[in-house]
C-alpha cells in the first residue's frame, strides 16, 4: 500500500518532498483530481461521487478519498458526506490559471497550431 504524499517527505519526483512535488504526486494518482473537482459544489456521498466519476471501481474511490482526507484535502462531514476542506477547496482556485492555459491550448489546437516557417 502506498502512502499519502506529504510536504518533507520523499515523493515521486523529489526525494526532499518539496510542496510543490508533494502536490503533484497527490494529483497525479488516478481520479484524485476528479474527486477534488467533484467536490467542489459542495459535499457528496460515497454512492453520489462514485456515480459522478463514471467508471471509478469502490476499491480506488475509498483509497483516493482516504489520502485525500489524510492530506486534510477532504473531511467527512456529520452526515457521512465527503467535502473539501478550506485547504482542499483552495485547489479549485489554483487550477483555474491552469484550465484558462488548457482551454487557449485546445483552441490552439482546433485552429491548427501555430504555423511553423
Amino acid at each position: 500500500m502506498s502512502t499519502t504524499p506529504t510536504p518533507g517527505h520523499e515523493v515521486r519526483g523529489s526525494t526532499t518532498g518539496r510542496p510543490l512535488m508533494a502536490a503533484l504526486d497527490l494529483f497525479g494518482r488516478r481520479w484524485a483530481l476528479r474527486i477534488l473537482w467533484e467536490l467542489r459544489h459542495g459535499p457528496l456521498g460515497a454512492r453520489a461521487l462514485r456515480t459522478v466519476c463514471d467508471g471509478m471501481s469502490s476499491s480506488v474511490l475509498y483509497q483516493r478519498l482516504d489520502e485525500l482526507t489524510t492530506a486534510d484535502l477532504v473531511t467527512k462531514n456529520d452526515d457521512g458526506d465527503y467535502e473539501l476542506t478550506p485547504i482542499g477547496a483552495e485547489v479549485s482556485t489554483a487550477l483555474e490559471p491552469l484550465g484558462n492555459w488548457a482551454d487557449r491550448w485546445a483552441q490552439s489546437l482546433e485552429a491548427g497550431g501555430p504555423q511553423a516557417g
